[in-house]
């Protein structure tokens, strides 16, 4: 007898089967009935020529998306079988997602390229400058191939000065977004000095569309538009171009042309400062020409000089003065001495010793001159002055009184 079953029970029954059967499962498809409601989950049909079956991408994968999903996109859908008892239905619970071909990579790059020109993530003013002598450059690129190499050769070359550091990332493939993502990142927050970049390159070669995929992410343009900074993107060829290299604040063609317009030339800068040397001594020479100039001009004019020609004639004026001082003085000083001589000369003829030259004597005691007859009477002793030297006298010592002393005019 065959078993009769519930609904719910041959439902579960169903999902059982179909879900171990397929735990995991990839399928390509077209995307229609997409809709996107405030839970923030995306319900959608993935549909071909033939067939379709619903589709979930629930929020957490959908914030991870390489771009905005709509109706009409191929993409490729990885993930398991769900049945939905409630509704009877199985669907595809998605749990990554890629867009299938190059046609749909170009429509998600150009759907993100308009989103992020709309925001201003190209604006000039957004731009960072590149400092013009970097110390310290950072390289956020595959450790292997010819990249890192030709980089590490033309930075060598034209600035050996500059230090550099390595980041290995994954430039393609699953994992590419968060490497570069993740040394954007470190670059931007560490606290190592050393580990401080002036600048970052974000560099890899040449490939497909699909190659250069992780760097047309909108993850790793937002990365780029905030970083502190300075970023020059080299992705691909010179007629490559991606969401990084426009977000950027410089693109370079080539992961060799970046190199060359993150460094100078050292040839170029050691000509500079040859140039600037020899401008500043030509410049100093000029100064010191036109000093010396204006040192002779000093010297020349008459404010210049007015002191020198005055000093001149103060001292021709003091030479003057002390001649005329000297003959003055000298003058003065004949007529003293002939004051003095002829005041000698008066002086001379009241001098005693040429009164006694003449024949005259003085008559000398021991309490003076005596100089009458009188006074003479009255002295015992006493002496003759002459003027060749004196003489003692005697007198007789008597005092025959005053009527015995003779006028000496009777004779």
């Amino acid at each position: 007898m065959q078993q009769i079953l519930s609904v719910s029970e041959l439902t579960l029954n169903i999902k059982n089967r179909l879900e171990s059967a397929f735990p995991t499962v990839t399928v390509r498809g077209e995307i229609s009935n997409f809709r996107l409601p405030a839970s923030g989950h995306i319900y959608m049909t993935l549909k071909d020529e033939d067939a379709q079956i619903p589709a979930v991408i629930w929020k957490n994968v959908r914030l991870r998306l390489p771009a905005e999903l709509r109706d009409g996109m191929e993409i490729i859908a990885a993930g398991r079988l769900e049945v939905y008892p409630p509704s009877g239905r199985y669907q595809l619970i998605c749990t990554s997602l890629t867009l299938a071909g190059e046609g749909m990579l170009q429509q998600a790059f150009a759907m993100l390229l308009q989103k992020l020109a709309a925001a201003g993530y190209f604006n000039v003013e957004h731009k960072k400058p590149l400092p013009a002598y970097p110390e310290t450059i950072a390289l956020v690129t595959s450790p292997t191939g010819a990249v890192i190499k030709d980089m590490g050769d033309v930075l060598s070359r034209r600035f050996p000065a500059a230090s550099l550091l390595l980041y290995p990332v994954k430039v393609q493939g699953e994992g590419a977004v968060n490497n570069i993502i993740d040394a954007l990142e470190y670059f931007n927050t560490t606290t190592v000095d050393q580990h401080r970049p002036d600048l970052i390159i974000v560099a890899r070669g040449g490939g497909s569309l699909e190659d250069l995929q992780a760097f047309n992410e909108e993850r790793v343009a937002m990365a780029i538009f905030h970083s502190s900074i300075p970023v020059i993107s080299a992705v691909g060829h010179e007629t490559d171009f991606t969401i990084a290299d426009m977000v950027a604040d410089v693109r370079a063609g080539t992961p060799s042309i970046a190199a060359e317009i993150a460094v100078p030339d050292k040839e170029e800068l050691l000509q500079k400062i040859n140039t600037l040397a020899q401008r500043q001594l030509s410049s100093l020479n000029t100064r010191i020409d036109g000093a010396e100039r204006e040192i002779d001009s000093l010297t020349g004019s008459y404010a210049f000089n007015r002191p020198k020609v005055l000093c001149k004639q103060l001292d021709a004026e003091i030479t003057t003065i002390i001649g005329f001082m000297s003959r003055s003085l000298k003058g003065r000083i004949e007529h003293i001495e002939q004051r003095f001589s002829a005041a000698e000369g008066r002086l001379s003829l009241l001098d005693y010793r040429n009164v006694l030259r003449r024949g005259f004597a003085l008559i000398k005691t021991e309490s003076g001159y005596i100089t009458t007859s009188r006074d003479m009477a009255r002295k015992k002793r006493a002496s003759a002055v002459f003027y060749d030297g004196e003489i003692p006298i005697m007198t007789d010592g008597s005092d025959k009184g005053d009527e015995q002393v003779q006028d000496p005019h009777e004779y």
